[in-house]
Protein backbone atom coordinates (compact mmCIF):
# COMPACT_ATOMS: atom_id res chain seq x y z
CA UNK A 1 0.00 0.00 0.00
CA UNK A 2 1.00 3.08 -1.06
CA UNK A 3 1.58 6.80 1.23
CA UNK A 4 -1.21 7.97 0.02
CA UNK A 5 -3.31 5.21 -0.02
CA UNK A 6 -2.50 4.66 3.47
CA UNK A 7 -2.78 8.42 4.42
CA UNK A 8 -7.12 7.85 2.92
CA UNK A 9 -7.52 5.20 4.66
CA UNK A 10 -6.87 6.47 7.86
CA UNK A 11 -9.03 9.23 6.82
CA UNK A 12 -11.49 6.82 6.17
CA UNK A 13 -11.24 5.04 9.41
CA UNK A 14 -10.61 8.02 11.91
CA UNK A 15 -14.95 9.15 12.14
CA UNK A 16 -15.54 5.57 13.22
CA UNK A 17 -14.06 5.89 16.79
CA UNK A 18 -16.53 8.85 17.63
CA UNK A 19 -19.12 6.33 18.74
CA UNK A 20 -16.43 4.85 20.51
CA UNK A 21 -15.58 7.75 22.06
CA UNK A 22 -18.64 8.94 23.17
CA UNK A 23 -19.76 5.43 24.59
CA UNK A 24 -16.69 5.51 26.49
CA UNK A 25 -17.86 9.10 28.58
CA UNK A 26 -21.57 7.84 29.39
CA UNK A 27 -19.65 5.02 31.20
CA UNK A 28 -17.66 6.85 32.26
CA UNK A 29 -20.09 9.75 33.79
CA UNK A 30 -21.74 8.20 36.91
CA UNK A 31 -17.76 8.01 38.01
CA UNK A 32 -17.14 11.61 37.31
CA UNK A 33 -20.45 12.52 39.02
CA UNK A 34 -19.58 10.33 41.97
CA UNK A 35 -16.08 11.93 42.06
CA UNK A 36 -17.62 15.73 42.31
CA UNK A 37 -20.38 15.10 43.83
CA UNK A 38 -19.06 13.18 46.66
CA UNK A 39 -15.25 13.58 46.72
CA UNK A 40 -14.02 16.87 45.33
CA UNK A 41 -17.20 18.76 46.10
CA UNK A 42 -17.36 18.22 49.98
CA UNK A 43 -13.67 18.46 50.13
CA UNK A 44 -13.75 21.84 49.16
CA UNK A 45 -16.53 22.42 51.45
CA UNK A 46 -14.80 21.42 54.03
CA UNK A 47 -11.50 23.06 52.55
CA UNK A 48 -13.55 26.66 53.13
CA UNK A 49 -15.16 25.51 56.66
CA UNK A 50 -11.76 24.87 58.41
CA UNK A 51 -11.81 29.02 57.55
CA UNK A 52 -14.73 29.55 59.41
CA UNK A 53 -16.92 29.67 62.39
CA UNK A 54 -19.48 27.20 62.22
CA UNK A 55 -21.92 25.73 64.29
CA UNK A 56 -25.04 24.07 61.77
CA UNK A 57 -26.93 26.63 63.25
CA UNK A 58 -25.88 29.62 61.70
CA UNK A 59 -24.16 30.72 58.33
CA UNK A 60 -20.45 30.04 58.62
CA UNK A 61 -17.96 33.25 59.61
CA UNK A 62 -14.73 33.73 58.27
CA UNK A 63 -11.90 33.59 60.59
CA UNK A 64 -9.27 32.82 58.95
CA UNK A 65 -6.22 30.59 60.55
CA UNK A 66 -8.03 30.89 64.23
CA UNK A 67 -8.49 27.53 63.65
CA UNK A 68 -5.86 26.74 62.89
CA UNK A 69 -3.89 28.50 65.65
CA UNK A 70 -6.27 27.26 68.14
CA UNK A 71 -4.67 24.07 67.65
CA UNK A 72 -1.47 24.94 69.28
CA UNK A 73 -2.94 25.25 72.91
CA UNK A 74 -5.55 22.64 72.55
CA UNK A 75 -4.83 20.05 74.97
CA UNK A 76 -7.24 17.54 74.21
CA UNK A 77 -5.81 17.44 70.57
CA UNK A 78 -2.32 16.71 71.88
CA UNK A 79 -3.51 14.26 73.90
CA UNK A 80 -5.39 12.68 71.05
CA UNK A 81 -2.22 12.69 69.20
CA UNK A 82 -0.09 11.41 71.33
CA UNK A 83 -2.67 8.63 71.80
CA UNK A 84 -3.29 8.25 68.21
CA UNK A 85 0.85 8.33 67.37
CA UNK A 86 1.11 5.73 70.04
CA UNK A 87 -1.58 3.10 68.88
CA UNK A 88 -0.03 3.26 64.99
CA UNK A 89 3.30 2.97 65.65
CA UNK A 90 3.03 -0.23 68.68
CA UNK A 91 -0.10 -1.76 66.67
CA UNK A 92 1.15 -1.68 63.00
CA UNK A 93 4.21 -3.16 63.00
CA UNK A 94 3.09 -5.88 65.04
CA UNK A 95 0.00 -6.86 63.48
CA UNK A 96 2.69 -7.20 60.13
CA UNK A 97 5.11 -9.25 62.01
CA UNK A 98 2.39 -11.69 63.16
CA UNK A 99 0.50 -11.70 59.59
CA UNK A 100 3.97 -12.25 57.68
CA UNK A 101 5.11 -15.32 60.45
CA UNK A 102 1.61 -16.90 59.83
CA UNK A 103 1.79 -16.24 56.12
CA UNK A 104 5.33 -18.10 56.30
CA UNK A 105 3.49 -20.85 57.95
CA UNK A 106 1.16 -21.28 55.86
CA UNK A 107 3.06 -21.10 52.80
CA UNK A 108 4.48 -24.93 54.01
CA UNK A 109 2.07 -26.31 52.00
CA UNK A 110 -0.58 -27.58 55.04
CA UNK A 111 -3.84 -29.38 54.17
CA UNK A 112 -6.91 -27.24 54.15
CA UNK A 113 -4.72 -23.92 53.49
CA UNK A 114 -7.95 -22.60 52.09
CA UNK A 115 -9.58 -23.11 55.24
CA UNK A 116 -7.00 -21.50 57.30
CA UNK A 117 -6.76 -18.65 54.77
CA UNK A 118 -10.35 -17.95 55.49
CA UNK A 119 -10.78 -18.75 58.87
CA UNK A 120 -7.76 -15.98 59.65
CA UNK A 121 -8.85 -13.39 57.03
CA UNK A 122 -12.06 -13.20 58.72
CA UNK A 123 -11.17 -11.14 61.51
CA UNK A 124 -10.00 -8.38 58.78
CA UNK A 125 -13.88 -8.50 57.98
CA UNK A 126 -15.14 -7.93 61.57
CA UNK A 127 -12.57 -5.93 63.75
CA UNK A 128 -13.61 -2.26 62.09
CA UNK A 129 -17.41 -3.27 63.21
CA UNK A 130 -19.50 -2.08 66.49
CA UNK A 131 -20.59 -5.61 67.11
CA UNK A 132 -16.77 -7.03 67.72
CA UNK A 133 -16.02 -3.73 69.77
CA UNK A 134 -18.84 -4.00 72.57
CA UNK A 135 -17.37 -8.08 72.28
CA UNK A 136 -14.22 -6.07 72.78
CA UNK A 137 -15.21 -4.73 75.63
CA UNK A 138 -17.02 -7.56 77.20
CA UNK A 139 -14.11 -9.46 77.31
CA UNK A 140 -11.76 -7.47 78.72
CA UNK A 141 -14.32 -5.98 81.40
CA UNK A 142 -13.78 -6.58 85.31
CA UNK A 143 -15.71 -9.35 84.63
CA UNK A 144 -15.28 -10.50 81.50
CA UNK A 145 -13.83 -13.82 79.73
CA UNK A 146 -9.81 -12.63 79.69
CA UNK A 147 -10.40 -11.51 83.77
CA UNK A 148 -11.89 -15.32 84.11
CA UNK A 149 -9.03 -16.97 82.14
CA UNK A 150 -6.45 -15.46 84.09
CA UNK A 151 -8.28 -16.83 87.26
CA UNK A 152 -7.33 -20.82 86.25
CA UNK A 153 -4.17 -19.98 86.48
CA UNK A 154 -4.68 -17.88 89.90
CA UNK A 155 -3.82 -14.15 88.54
CA UNK A 156 -6.31 -11.41 89.71
CA UNK A 157 -7.44 -9.99 87.02
CA UNK A 158 -8.20 -6.14 86.69
CA UNK A 159 -10.55 -3.53 85.12
CA UNK A 160 -8.44 -3.68 81.40
CA UNK A 161 -10.85 -0.99 79.46
CA UNK A 162 -11.39 1.13 82.89
CA UNK A 163 -7.45 1.32 83.54
CA UNK A 164 -6.36 4.20 82.45
CA UNK A 165 -2.44 2.11 81.69
CA UNK A 166 -4.21 -0.30 80.06
CA UNK A 167 -7.02 0.49 77.70
CA UNK A 168 -5.23 1.52 75.09
CA UNK A 169 -3.71 -1.70 74.85
CA UNK A 170 -6.84 -3.72 74.55
CA UNK A 171 -7.71 -1.44 71.80
CA UNK A 172 -3.97 -1.76 69.87
CA UNK A 173 -4.30 -5.66 70.81
CA UNK A 174 -7.64 -5.29 68.89
CA UNK A 175 -6.15 -3.77 65.64
CA UNK A 176 -2.77 -6.38 65.86
CA UNK A 177 -6.50 -9.36 66.06
CA UNK A 178 -7.20 -8.07 62.54
CA UNK A 179 -4.17 -9.18 60.93
CA UNK A 180 -5.90 -11.26 58.19
CA UNK A 181 -5.74 -8.85 55.47
CA UNK A 182 -1.71 -8.44 55.37
CA UNK A 183 -1.44 -12.19 55.77
CA UNK A 184 -3.19 -12.87 53.12
CA UNK A 185 -1.41 -10.00 50.70
CA UNK A 186 1.91 -11.61 52.13
CA UNK A 187 0.80 -15.46 51.13
CA UNK A 188 0.33 -14.16 47.62
CA UNK A 189 3.48 -12.83 47.86
CA UNK A 190 5.16 -15.58 49.08
CA UNK A 191 4.03 -17.96 46.62
CA UNK A 192 5.32 -15.73 43.61
CA UNK A 193 9.28 -16.35 45.06
CA UNK A 194 10.69 -18.65 42.81
CA UNK A 195 11.65 -21.79 44.67
CA UNK A 196 14.69 -21.99 42.82
CA UNK A 197 16.53 -19.01 45.38
CA UNK A 198 15.79 -21.26 47.93
CA UNK A 199 17.31 -24.42 46.46
CA UNK A 200 20.51 -22.31 45.41
CA UNK A 201 20.23 -21.27 49.03
CA UNK A 202 20.25 -24.34 50.50
CA UNK A 203 23.11 -26.22 48.42
CA UNK A 204 25.21 -23.06 49.69
CA UNK A 205 24.39 -24.49 53.01
CA UNK A 206 22.23 -21.50 54.43
CA UNK A 207 19.80 -22.46 57.35
CA UNK A 208 16.06 -21.81 57.40
CA UNK A 209 16.63 -18.36 58.90
CA UNK A 210 19.45 -17.47 56.48
CA UNK A 211 17.32 -18.15 53.57
CA UNK A 212 14.10 -16.31 55.12
CA UNK A 213 16.50 -12.98 55.63
CA UNK A 214 18.26 -13.33 52.62
CA UNK A 215 15.74 -14.41 49.92
CA UNK A 216 12.10 -14.31 51.91
CA UNK A 217 12.03 -10.71 53.12
CA UNK A 218 14.40 -9.29 50.56
CA UNK A 219 12.34 -10.32 47.66
CA UNK A 220 9.27 -9.47 49.75
CA UNK A 221 10.04 -6.33 50.59
CA UNK A 222 7.35 -4.24 47.79
CA UNK A 223 4.74 -6.49 49.43
CA UNK A 224 5.94 -5.38 52.99
CA UNK A 225 5.63 -1.40 51.82
CA UNK A 226 2.23 -1.92 50.21
CA UNK A 227 0.96 -3.63 53.98
CA UNK A 228 2.91 -1.07 55.61
CA UNK A 229 1.46 2.14 53.85
CA UNK A 230 -2.33 0.67 53.41
CA UNK A 231 -2.29 -0.48 57.30
CA UNK A 232 -0.51 3.40 58.73
CA UNK A 233 -3.27 4.71 56.81
CA UNK A 234 -6.17 2.58 58.40
CA UNK A 235 -4.40 2.88 61.66
CA UNK A 236 -4.96 6.28 61.66
CA UNK A 237 -8.79 6.71 60.45
CA UNK A 238 -9.66 4.24 63.40
CA UNK A 239 -12.45 5.47 65.34
CA UNK A 240 -15.25 2.79 66.03
CA UNK A 241 -13.21 0.71 68.38
CA UNK A 242 -12.65 3.63 70.68
CA UNK A 243 -15.72 5.13 70.36
CA UNK A 244 -17.74 1.92 71.45
CA UNK A 245 -15.31 0.31 73.66
CA UNK A 246 -15.12 4.10 75.51
CA UNK A 247 -18.89 4.97 75.12
CA UNK A 248 -17.63 7.64 72.71
CA UNK A 249 -15.63 9.61 75.52
CA UNK A 250 -12.60 8.31 74.83
CA UNK A 251 -11.45 7.52 78.60
CA UNK A 252 -10.75 6.67 80.66
CA UNK A 253 -9.12 10.19 81.43
CA UNK A 254 -8.35 10.65 77.47
CA UNK A 255 -6.19 7.35 77.39
CA UNK A 256 -8.44 6.13 74.17
CA UNK A 257 -9.44 9.55 72.61
CA UNK A 258 -7.93 8.90 68.89
CA UNK A 259 -7.81 11.91 66.50
CA UNK A 260 -10.78 10.54 64.48
CA UNK A 261 -12.78 10.26 67.93
CA UNK A 262 -11.72 13.93 68.81
CA UNK A 263 -12.61 15.23 65.97
CA UNK A 264 -16.08 13.27 65.87
CA UNK A 265 -16.92 15.20 69.38
CA UNK A 266 -15.96 19.04 68.59
CA UNK A 267 -18.29 18.45 65.00
CA UNK A 268 -20.89 16.17 66.23
CA UNK A 269 -20.42 16.42 69.76
CA UNK A 270 -19.83 20.32 70.58
CA UNK A 271 -21.39 21.66 66.76
CA UNK A 272 -18.04 23.03 65.89
CA UNK A 273 -17.91 22.35 62.96
CA UNK A 274 -15.04 24.81 61.92
CA UNK A 275 -12.51 23.74 64.00
CA UNK A 276 -13.43 20.11 63.33
CA UNK A 277 -13.03 20.92 59.57
CA UNK A 278 -9.41 22.08 60.38
CA UNK A 279 -9.30 18.98 62.42
CA UNK A 280 -9.80 16.94 59.63
CA UNK A 281 -7.32 18.65 57.14
CA UNK A 282 -4.89 18.46 59.89
CA UNK A 283 -5.52 14.58 59.64
CA UNK A 284 -4.83 14.46 56.29
CA UNK A 285 -1.52 16.21 55.81
CA UNK A 286 -0.52 13.82 58.69
CA UNK A 287 -1.90 10.75 56.54
CA UNK A 288 -0.28 12.61 53.78
CA UNK A 289 3.48 13.01 55.70
CA UNK A 290 3.51 9.67 56.52
CA UNK A 291 3.17 8.15 53.30
CA UNK A 292 5.65 10.62 51.83
CA UNK A 293 7.83 9.63 54.46
CA UNK A 294 7.75 5.76 53.37
CA UNK A 295 7.79 6.42 50.03
CA UNK A 296 11.17 8.29 50.29
CA UNK A 297 12.37 5.65 52.60
CA UNK A 298 11.68 2.94 50.35
CA UNK A 299 14.61 3.74 47.89
CA UNK A 300 16.55 2.19 51.00
CA UNK A 301 14.72 -0.87 51.97
CA UNK A 302 12.65 -1.92 49.22
CA UNK A 303 14.12 -3.89 46.38
CA UNK A 304 12.34 -4.46 43.11
CA UNK A 305 13.62 -6.68 39.73
CA UNK A 306 14.99 -4.31 38.57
Amino acid sequence: MTAAAELRHLKGAAPKSKPQNKAAFWFLLPWFLGLFAVTLGPMAASLYLSFTKYNLLQPPEFTGLANFERMLTDERLHSSLAVTFTYVLVSVPIQLALALGLAVLLDRGIRGLAFYRSVFYLPSLLGASVAIAVLWRTVFGTDGLFNEGLALFGVEGRGWISDPETALSTLITLNVWTFGSPMVIFLAGLRQIPVMYYEAAAVDGASPLRRFTSVTLPLLTPIVFFNLVLQIIHAFQSFTQAFIVSGGTGGPTDSTLFFSLYLYQRGFGNFDMGYASALAWLLLVIIAAFTAINFWASKYWVHYDD
